[in-house]
């Protein structure tokens, strides 16, 4: 009798705390389920504030780990929401099992101070681990139709900003209204199993925008948007991307940089292992004319391209303007790029005419034509070699 009501007692003790999905013990991690907060799943009844309030729980925790559970067979329909660090727990785990999905309608979405930057923001937090092979809805379309008519400014899905050693892996990512991710002044990221998916006639949906951070990994991805795969953009340094299947996109694009005659940095950049499907582009830098700064020390190796429209490009005149200004474009690679083409125009390496390109290497070059066409490359102001290259290049020295 005695060790029955001892049964009885915990079961009521955990019954009294709902916001638990397990019995915490000094050794034990807490976890915090959505559900136990109020949250519906049923992708019409708004569970912001549930969310928010499980949120608090689990950022609060005070031990080492504390974990968010987004249930698995429900959908939440979120209002547009913050998670706001720093936490006490070193790290946050938000397992993502289930589906979050946004207002269907641009005029049902509710903005809180009128911020309309983001749908679902992260900030100054350290160690926050997504993960659970969950879906991210962003009911994008009604915001492409409102875009192209020029009466709304699309929110980007989900943002991160200032945090640290941030793990995304194993989610969906459909319909953005605008693009899906953005990462700024972060540093250290992990990303990989991700899939982006969205038409691609729709404006701007890049999967991945990077500013102003460091130390990011994005890996073993698949992209699927109507704008850039990746955009890597001001400020950024140390930046890995290997394995990423793009297309349809833009492709991989360093910028654009400098607009506006902005000083503008990038370095640091190695992109591997990538295949590029029926993409606008495939390896790009793009910079405005009039900008200053650099974009340096960046590879593109070991590229496939199928049907590509630019499959390598370099355009340090976009937007073009008199001035004597650009953003100084030095010390990059492609390497071992290969695949077809669907344009005639395979390799265009177009820099300024006061500034110019330099130190800038092909190797291992060889992209035919899509069409059995022939295909060419240009270039201009570019201080370089080319080794082993089709199209011939015909600025850059040839060794053998």
């Amino acid at each position: 009798m005695e060790s029955l009501f001892v049964v009885l007692v915990m079961f009521v003790v955990a019954a009294s705390v709902p916001y638990l999905c397990a019995t915490i013990t000094p050794d034990t991690a807490p976890c915090f389920n959505v559900l136990h907060f109020g949250a519906t799943g049923n992708g019409q009844t708004d569970d912001s504030q549930a969310f928010a309030n499980a949120w608090q729980e689990a950022c609060n925790a005070t031990h080492d780990t504390s974990t968010l559970i987004i249930p698995k067979g429900k959908t939440f329909m979120l209002q547009p929401v913050s998670f706001q660090g720093p936490c006490k727990s070193a790290s946050v785990i938000i397992k993502l099992k289930g589906t979050i999905t946004a207002p269907k309608s641009v005029e049902s979405w509710i903005w809180p101070n009128h911020d309309w930057g983001a749908w679902v923001r992260f900030s100054k937090i350290s160690g926050l681990v997504i993960y659970g092979g969950g879906q991210i809805d962003g009911q994008g379309a009604p915001w492409w139709d409102c875009f192209s008519n020029n009466k709304c400014h699309r929110p980007t899905a989900l943002h991160f900003h200032d945090c640290e050693n941030l793990i995304l892996r194993r989610l969906t990512h459909i319909n953005s209204p605008r693009n899906h991710i953005s990462l700024n002044a972060c540093s250290g990221a992990y990303i990989s199993k991700l899939h982006f998916i969205a038409p691609e006639e729709s404006p701007n949906t890049d999967a991945i925008d990077i500013s102003e951070s460091s130390n990011i990994k994005i890996k073993d991805s698949i992209m699927e948007t109507g704008d850039d795969c990746i955009a890597i953009n001001h400020g950024c340094k140390s930046i890995s991307i290997t394995r990423v299947f793009c297309g349809p996109g833009h492709g991989i694009s360093v910028g654009s940089l400098g607009r506006n005659g902005a000083h503008e940095t990038v370095e640091d950049i190695y992109v591997r292992n990538c295949t590029f499907f029926r993409t606008t582009n495939g390896a790009r830098i793009k910079t405005w004319m009039g900008g200053r700064g650099y974009a340096r020390k960046i590879t593109f190796q070991d590229i496939i391209v199928v049907e590509a429209k630019n499959p390598v490009i370099i355009d340090q005149e976009y937007n073009p303007q008199d001035s004597t200004n650009a953003v100084k474009v030095s010390d990059v690679t492609f390497r071992n790029v290969r695949g077809t083409s669907m344009s005639k125009h395979a390799v265009q390496l177009h820099c300024d005419n006061n500034i110019g390109c330099t130190n800038i290497i092909l190797e291992g070059i060889n992209i035919t034509s899509a069409a059995g066409e022939e295909i060419y490359a240009s270039c201009k102001n570019v201080d370089g070699v080319c080794t082993s290259c089709f199209p011939h290049v015909p600025c850059l020295s040839e060794e053998e």
